[in-house]
């Protein structure tokens, strides 16, 4: 940590912090800096272990509804670990929001699999942790299809350029509409928090003034 993000981080921290964005953003990347920074626990989302996930992106349609519910079930377990873990009062940081399940499903699904889908959702979270703060990762397709490429993981090779689309558009229309919990818009288009601490001590700065509403982290002046 730089000696201005210790300085920042002297302030009232959230708790727990969820970030999100489509595949690319950086939410990932993003989330460990943060726990490492604020010495909270981390708690990522575990894609490489759902055994339908290349087979999704090989053929969608076909394969939504296996890789929607692994996920689902995935999260919710990971969810209900949270949910036990505020009985001791532990802070975290997540690279998702459950909530956001249902933005896949319906992105996926056919109507048949999603009403399906709902069903299983509706018995399984009944009700979920309140984050203290959801940071939003945006970035377009072109910048999303140029990291996805560099870090090279095998199945995100298969992502198409249209379902990306299709994402970011989901991901737009999901938080135009998000009031849950206090939110930060990040550009995350021109910012690299993997490896310039300048663009990460700016941001880590403005979120530990964020207290409620809506705010927007736009840097053009880097």
């Amino acid at each position: 940590m730089t000696s201005r993000t210790a300085a920042a981080s002297a302030r009232q921290i959230p708790r727990f912090i969820a970030v999100e964005g489509p595949i690319g953003a950086g939410k990932t990347t993003l989330a460990r800096r943060l726990a490492a920074s604020f010495g909270h626990e981390l708690v990522l989302e575990l894609a490489d272990e759902n055994p339908f996930l290349e087979s999704f992106y090989r053929e969608r349609a076909r394969n939504a509804l296996a890789t929607q519910l692994f996920f689902l079930i995935q999260r919710v377990r990971q969810v209900d670990a949270i949910r036990q873990a505020d009985l001791f009062q532990s802070s975290r940081v997540t690279d998702f929001l459950i909530e956001k399940d249902r933005l896949f499903a319906r992105l996926n699904l056919d109507a048949n699999e999603f009403e399906l889908y709902e069903t299983v959702f509706e018995r399984l979270v009944p009700s979920t942790p309140r984050p203290d703060l959801v940071i939003y990762l945006q970035a377009p397709v072109e910048v999303l299809i140029e990291r996805i490429q560099r870090r090279g993981i095998a199945a995100e090779q298969l992502v198409e350029r249209k379902y990306l689309e299709q994402l970011n558009e989901a991901y737009s229309q999901f938080f135009h509409f998000y009031d849950e919990a206090p939110l930060l818009i990040v550009n995350a288009a021109a910012i690299d928090f993997a490896n310039d601490d300048n663009h990460y001590t700016e941001l880590v700065e403005y979120l530990l003034n964020v207290r409620a509403g809506r705010h927007y982290f736009n840097p053009t002046f880097f």
